[in-house]
């Protein structure tokens, strides 16, 4: 088979958008990124190409750096607080694996944020897709040592944050029914007990819809946020669970559309510790289109 054979692009498209996505923070770069990087890849002379898997990740991650600084400015600049674009990942994906579901949460993609492009490539590549130091190197155009250290760094950071952790199926399912419940009815007994003392609430409107623009934080002001704001907004409302970054949580629907994705952080004890609240409509337009 040449490399230059559309089946060949194909094999990797999945793992290079995962990659992308995962970089980058939304699907709708991700999928740029890739994108560009198939275009790319169909311009150069295959016959120089000894590992198409390799120089495709590289390519990838190479245009993937570059969107990621020119991206930054842009988050700094953002109305209240910027959340990554919800991803739907259905039960039958490999993204379900553990590990891997891990790695999509919001609360990892957040920690990445605080690391620079290259630091954020780095430890993707070798903690969430196995990539060896050596090929690391060559995609990042630095010495294999220095990319030690990037991996280094980003791991001390990840490890510290505590998010690489996703509850059991059961524990995600009892929160969506408290947090349901606590939207119908208004009583938030049954969601409180689920969550940990210093519980965090974040809403991302992107400015462009009226939302929270602050982060609450402590149980009692994210309680009476969900049994009086949320509740007043949502109760007509339907609240589908889903599938939503390699866990459980909430599609908000109107009879006009999707309002609004909900997603969890939890600890090791399985207490939820945030609660994230997409209301961006350019970061619900995928979710719109898949149902």
């Amino acid at each position: 088979m040449s490399s230059t054979d559309p089946a060949v692009f194909e094999e990797y498209w999945s793992m290079l958008l995962g990659l992308a996505y995962r970089i980058l923070g939304t699907r709708a770069d991700a999928e740029d990124a890739v994108q560009d990087t198939y275009l790319k890849w169909r311009s150069v002379d295959h016959a120089l190409i000894d590992n198409s898997g390799s120089w495709l990740t590289t390519a990838c991650t190479r245009r993937c750096i570059d969107m990621l600084r020119g991206a930054h400015k842009q988050r700094v600049e953002y109305v209240g607080t910027w959340l990554p674009e919800p991803l739907e990942t259905p039960d039958e994906s490999p993204e379900e694996r553990a590990d891997l579901a891990s790695s999509l949460t919001t609360a990892f993609l957040l920690v990445l944020e605080r690391l620079t492009p290259k630091e954020r490539a780095a430890y993707l590549l070798h903690e969430i897709f196995d990539v060896p130091y050596p090929d690391i190197a060559r995609s990042l155009d630095i010495e294999e040592a220095a990319c030690r250290k990037l991996v280094s760094r980003g791991r001390a950071n990840v490890d510290q944050s505590k998010v690489r952790y996703v509850p059991p199926a059961a524990r995600q399912e009892e929160l969506l029914t408290a947090f349901s419940s606590a939207i119908a009815e208004g009583d938030t007994t049954r969601f409180a007990a689920l969550l940990s003392e210093d519980i965090e609430l974040a809403v991302d409107s992107g400015g462009k819809v009226p939302a929270l623009l602050e982060v609450l934080r402590g149980k009692g002001p994210v309680l009476e946020f969900v049994a009086k704001s949320l509740r007043g907004y949502w109760s007509g409302f339907r609240l589908d669970a889903a599938p939503l970054n390699g866990g459980r949580g909430f599609v908000i629907r109107s009879a006009g559309g999707i309002v609004a994705a909900v997603s969890f952080a939890f600890d090791e004890a399985n207490r939820a510790t945030r609660v994230f609240i997409v209301r961006n409509p350019e970061k619900l337009a995928r979710l719109r289109s898949s149902h």
